[in-house]
């Protein structure tokens, strides 16, 4: 190549270079300070455990000042992203679901998974020794339930059953609310309940137990009731509601891509990367973070739904 040309292509280059930096520059001016919002764990106040660290490890995936904000409630957290007030959020699923619904700005970049793979949680109805054969039995028995603030034992099995046409009251007769979760499946051990709505964990590639099958998940109300001394060969699956995933990190839908592709390679390595790091991010699911979309809270926004249909039945 002649000197002129080779002077030109490497004017090209380093032009070429300089405005990659200044695009790559221009949404960090733009936010300035990127800001994280976070509910602190109930009696906690406004502290969150290793604050400092965690502030530090998302400066250096991001490459700019990071500052965490917390919240007094999921609330707080929602209208303060929705308000642009903040750029990132930690939501439960139904929180992420009543952001979506206040404002459609919102969207997930990761959620959780646990150890053994499980992504989210199924509410099931299950019965001892065939007692209850299906939903349409439920009226002509008694059915224990979780209090109506339990996500998986109360509003997600009626979301879910209202999502597929088979809707029932909370104060349906044949319903007994337990004082607790606990209580609920004591009812069904004692036989004062002739079935009972619980949870249980469920993987990515796993799909709703079919009816009257013994329940095989690993985790949640049918491992409790089985440690109590239900035989598994005992219970059967009457009904299962649809995936309740873990709850997401979500950005604001017009957050530069670039900073949510390094959000998202930062949070998915995070767990082999910086295990203790992640230990302070994720406290209740150890397996690391995978990435979410909108399409994985449908059942969350289920459950939004039914519960503003409730209140304005009230």
């Amino acid at each position: 190549m002649r000197p002129v040309l080779k002077a030109s292509a490497a004017i090209l280059a380093l032009l070429g270079a300089s405005w990659s930096n200044v695009a790559n520059a221009d949404w960090r001016d733009d936010i300035g300070t990127f800001r994280i919002g976070i509910v602190a764990e109930p009696g906690a106040g406004n502290t969150v455990p290793g604050l400092a660290l965690l502030t530090d490890a998302y400066t250096k995936a991001l490459g700019m000042k990071v500052e965490f904000v917390v919240a007094r409630n999921y609330a707080a957290l929602i209208e303060a992203q929705a308000n642009a007030r903040i750029e990132y959020a930690i939501y439960s699923a139904t929180a992420y679901a009543a952001a979506s619904q206040r404002c459609e700005c919102v969207e997930p970049l990761v959620a959780p998974i646990d150890a053994d793979g499980a992504i989210g949680i199924r509410s099931v109805l299950l019965t001892q020794d065939g007692k209850v054969p299906d939903l349409a039995a439920m009226k002509d028995h008694r059915i224990a339930m979780a209090p109506s603030d339990s996500v998986g034992g109360s509003l997600l099995p009626l979301a879910g059953l209202a999502a597929e046409g088979f809707g029932i009251t909370e104060d349906a007769p044949f319903l007994a609310r337990a004082d607790s979760a606990a209580a609920a499946e004591t009812m069904l051990i004692d036989g004062q309940a002739d079935a009972l709505f619980g949870w249980v964990t469920a993987t990515a590639d796993s799909q709703p137990i079919v009816s009257g099958v013994q329940p095989a998940a690993p985790g949640g109300t049918v491992a409790r009731l089985e440690a109590a001394g239900i035989s598994k060969t005992a219970l059967q699956v009457v009904w299962t509601s649809g995936l309740l995933r873990y709850g997401p990190h979500a950005v604001r839908s017009d957050l530069d891509p670039e900073a949510k592709r390094r959000l998202t390679v930062f949070l998915t390595n995070l767990r082999s990367l910086s295990p203790d790091i992640y230990d302070l991010l994720e406290a209740k699911h150890s397996g690391g973070f995978a990435v979410a979309g909108p399409q994985d809270y449908a059942m969350a926004a289920a459950i939004v739904r039914f519960v503003s249909s409730d209140i304005d039945r009230q």
